[in-house]
């Protein structure tokens, strides 16, 4: 029990550089505090003491604010790092020298008993907010980024990013440092914006009804017709109004009839 305590502690000196002395990890380490409190929760679970397991787990879940189902099955060398609002369902599973951050929830999507909830293989990475739900495996050394929601499995080494989560490609030449970042959803290029991808679809659809148009237009203009030359609608400063609208719709029937 002694070298498993010392090694959690050195767990936090290897993954928190703002841990200065084995004191202030003693007793500034709400996220070691709640492991421990775990696995004496855990142990009484096993034998059937479900209702002290859970009364053992609530007094955690109050000191910490890090809540443990007293059923989860925990490795070694797990690290919570600030804890606050991290949520482990009972039916979770997770590897050695995994790391969470604060206000990561590995919940359930179902009522039914079972296995409910997600399995995090060693080396795994889970960053601030993400929401981990359903019975799947996230593979050996992947990492997911912070606020995501992952509902599918993550293949090893891969990094999930974003609602729903979604795999991304880690730059092959980076840093182990500048690796970790992607469990911040931070890791640059190969982060797409959503919004910019949106807007250049739409600007890239735009352009190509253009051309068709230009086309439509130019096949009308052979045939005689002056459809095209004709002005736009001015869009009025405040919007339309009912009358405005019926204006242009009967405009608009009179240029398609001629």
């Amino acid at each position: 029990m002694i070298s498993r305590m010392r090694e959690d502690i050195q767990s936090i000196f290897h993954r928190d550089p703002a841990a200065r002395s084995w004191i202030e990890v003693l007793t500034c380490y709400p996220g070691l505090h709640a492991i421990w409190m775990h696995r004496v929760a855990h142990w009484l679970w096993q034998r059937k003491w479900k209702l002290l397991a859970r009364l053992v787990s609530h007094l955690s879940r109050w000191l910490t604010g890090i809540e443990i189902h007293p059923g989860a099955k925990i490795g070694r060398r797990f690290f919570i790092d600030h804890g606050m609002g991290v949520v482990i369902g009972e039916t979770a599973e997770i590897g050695d020298d995994v790391t969470l951050y604060h206000g990561v929830t590995l919940g359930g999507t179902t009522w039914n008993k079972g296995k409910r909830h997600p399995t995090l293989a060693d080396g795994v990475v889970v960053g601030a907010g993400a929401k981990v739900l359903g019975p799947f495996t996230v593979g050996v050394g992947a990492k997911i980024g912070s606020n995501a929601v992952v509902t599918k499995e993550v293949p090893p080494g891969a990094t999930a990013v974003g609602i729903p989560g979604r795999i991304i490609e880690a730059k092959k030449d980076q840093s182990p440092d500048q690796a970790a970042l992607d469990a911040y959803g931070i890791s640059g290029g190969d982060m797409p914006d959503p919004v910019a991808r949106s807007i250049g679809a739409i600007l890239t659809h735009l352009k190509a009804m253009e051309d068709r148009m230009e086309g439509m237009c130019g096949a009308l203009n052979e045939l005689g017709s002056d459809y095209c030359a004709q002005d736009f609608p001015e869009l009025p400063e405040n919007g339309f109004s009912a009358q405005d609208e019926e204006a242009v719709s009967r405009q608009a029937k009179a240029s398609r009839e001629s």
